[in-house]
């Protein structure tokens, strides 16, 4: 697998063909049925049916100009203050993720807007490639989260109280990194833009106020119980067709079948990973490798404090070398059982594992959005990641306040169950 990863073949290769070699040189008799069989288990649980329909959501606004009506409002508001275009960079992720609940579409929608305008503030293109997609990464936890989705399905966790879970961890990330931003531009003398009027914020405001309903859509509808995360994610699609489609009128037939195209190869990839992730799942266990190395990792009736300091470690470091997807998909079978039985709340592990999924993403050697922003600005590997460091430090001190204070992530999913 290291080879293989080193050689530069998809991820997903490395898994199918590593486990097929392993089979084949240690398995006689091995019917390789049972192998397609578990992939396609992978991915039938029919609470995925969200993905692919999350996915469609996000490819149809970023088909149209909401991406610039989004940045254009907060800049309005929040561009004046000392670090206001990187805040106005933040800011604007963290509404993007609240509409796509993607990672790379939240880099490739803000920052392709958001880049040369901090290049000609005077922030260097390092810096900016490093607010960006640390920024994107709170599109993993503020819903809709496909990283939420994955760990719910494969943990049988409320997939509704991992959503809502999200929003607290996600809004402290964006306060911390707008705090850094504001005294770090301030010392800097940089970021600034001139002050716009009530007339330019309320127009902005009237531009964009549509595309503040996803949010609410999605968060109010699951919050108040009228909606599953499948219902939420239909509901999504339609009013993104009627916004675009019908309102904005930035739909063409032609987009639309783009459209379709894009999220049809999207939603094959990830599928894929899952798949793969559920075959590897399998084998390990089919080997029964859990239950020889946790015991001697956590040892005998391990504290909670023990159990959550294992978690956030293993999938931080896996998530550094491997798609999140399937590190959750791989490592939340093995650590459920501990959970479970130190009576650990099941959400507030899952918005933690989010978390790290999200820390990892953005993290050397081969975190999956550091590849996305090399694709999409085309700059080298030691630019994008010079600068990583301050936001990673802020990602992990949202990691330490989460764990010393759970309420982050589990007092929204409470009160949501109350008023239900």
């Amino acid at each position: 697998m290291i080879l293989m990863l080193l050689l530069g073949f998809p991820f997903v290769v490395v898994i199918i063909f590593s486990l097929l070699l392993y089979i084949w040189t240690n398995f006689d008799s091995f019917q390789i049925e049972v192998l397609v069989q578990q992939i396609i288990n992978g991915f039938t649980p029919p609470s995925l049916v969200c993905v692919p329909m999350f996915i469609l959501s996000a490819s149809i606004i970023n088909a149209g100009y909401s991406a610039s009506r989004v940045i254009k409002l907060v800049k309005n508001f929040f561009g004046h203050l000392p670090g206001g275009l990187p805040i106005t960079t933040t800011a604007s992720c963290t509404l993007f993720g609240a509409v796509s609940g993607s990672t790379q579409a939240t880099v490739a929608a803000i920052g392709g807007v958001m880049r040369p305008m901090l290049l000609k503030s005077g922030y260097s293109s390092s810096f900016s490639i490093a607010l960006i997609i640390n920024s994107s990464d709170i599109a993993l936890l503020i819903p809709p989260s496909i990283a939420s989705i994955v760990y719910g399905v494969a943990t049988n966790t409320s997939i509704n109280k991992l959503f809502l879970g999200g929003i607290g961890p996600g809004l402290l990330i964006f306060l911390l990194f707008s705090i850094y931003n504001f005294l770090d531009s301030k010392i800097k003398g940089v970021g600034q833009l001139p002050k716009a009027s009530w007339h330019e914020r309320l127009n902005s405001l009237r531009e964009a106020i549509l595309i503040l309903f996803f949010p609410v859509i999605i968060i109010g509808g699951i919050f108040l119980g009228i909606f599953s995360p499948t219902e939420a994610s239909a509901a999504a699609v339609g009013y993104a067709l009627i916004l675009e489609g019908l309102i904005y009128k930035t739909l063409t037939w032609k987009k639309l079948l783009k459209v379709f195209l894009e999220t049809g190869v999207i939603t094959a990839v990830v599928f894929i990973l899952v798949g793969a992730g559920q075959a590897l799942t399998w084998m390990l266990s089919y080997m029964q490798l859990p239950q020889h190395i946790m015991p001697k990792v956590l040892g005998v009736n391990p504290s909670e404090l023990k159990i959550i300091i294992t978690i956030v470690l293993s999938y931080f470091i896996a998530c550094m070398f491997v798609d999140p997807i399937v590190a959750i998909y791989i490592l939340s079978p093995i650590f459920n059982p501990y959970i479970i039985s130190a009576g650990i709340d099941p959400v507030f592990i899952g918005i933690l594992v989010v978390l790290q999924a999200a820390i990892g993403s953005a993290s050397p050697p081969f975190g999956c959005d550091i590849f996305t922003a090399q694709l999409i600005f085309r700059r080298p590997y030691l630019e994008i990641i010079r600068k990583t460091y301050p936001f990673m430090l802020l990602l992990i001190i949202t990691t330490i306040l989460l764990i010393c204070f759970p309420e982050i992530a589990t007092y929204i999913p409470k009160i949501a169950t109350k008023t239900i």
